[in-house]
């Protein structure tokens, strides 16, 4: 049986710091979350995580001091989240030691990609079996998430970027139906000034690009009155 890799979240905003944690526990990592820096500080010791994503805003020791303490005492990965875009503070945040740096509001699959790259070349050994996931496979139609390329058959098809976002989250959760509100926060992320019916636009473009019949679709589903999900 193979060991999990532990993530650790670091966020005062616990609804942000949970939607991370249940998608991430779908990618199969195993998650930790705390809401302040004295927390996080005996975390990274007792939880002993692979990766750590931590807030830049934080309460009793603020996000730089954490990952300047942090790198006093272990090597853990460290991507920090924040809501300021200032370069200046990005500059502070990897010369205090981060590893990465994503501005909110974020899409989770970039999350997502950003922790698996961050892993993949702190885990050689994993390289291969990491690589072996890039293709998703669906009826006629092939994902690659690597390249970011889709197609039906030999037929490629040009997606938008939340285009693909959107099908990969969907076609690599099967059976969970994802509701507007969630869509929206997953993939345009958490603090996205936009309305759920961009959700709806997005669905139905994208079924025009990928189904036969886009009133009869085969790949994107809707339950009525609750959201989108893929069966197999």
């Amino acid at each position: 049986m193979v060991n999990k890799q532990k993530i650790l979240i670091v966020d005062d905003d616990n609804n942000i710091a949970e939607l991370i944690s249940l998608y991430l526990a779908k990618e199969c990592f195993e998650t930790m979350i705390v809401g302040d820096g004295e927390s996080a500080l005996s975390a990274v010791d007792s939880f002993s995580p692979n990766l750590s994503l931590l807030d830049l805003m934080l309460p009793k020791v603020d996000g730089l001091e954490v990952c300047q303490q942090i790198r006093e005492f272990s090597d853990v990965p460290i991507i920090m989240l924040t809501a300021k875009s200032d370069d200046m503070d990005k500059i502070m945040g990897l010369e205090y030691g981060a590893d990465d740096y994503i501005t909110k509001p974020f899409n989770i699959l970039e999350l997502k990609a950003r922790i698996k790259a961050i892993l993949r070349r702190n885990n050689r050994s994993h390289r291969k079996e990491e690589e072996k996931d890039t293709r998703i496979h669906v009826r006629d139609l092939t994902m690659d998430t690597e390249s970011r390329r889709v197609f039906l058959g030999d037929r490629e098809v040009n997606l938008t970027a939340k285009e693909f976002d959107l099908l990969e989250l969907i076609l690599t959760n099967p059976g969970k139906v994802y509701s507007r509100e969630q869509l929206l926060n997953l993939v345009w992320g958490f603090e996205y000034p936009g309305d759920v019916r961009t959700v709806d636009v997005h669905v139905r473009r994208l079924r025009e690009k990928i189904e036969t019949n886009p009133s009869d679709p085969h790949y994107v589903y809707t339950k009525w009155g609750v959201g989108y999900f893929y069966k197999n």
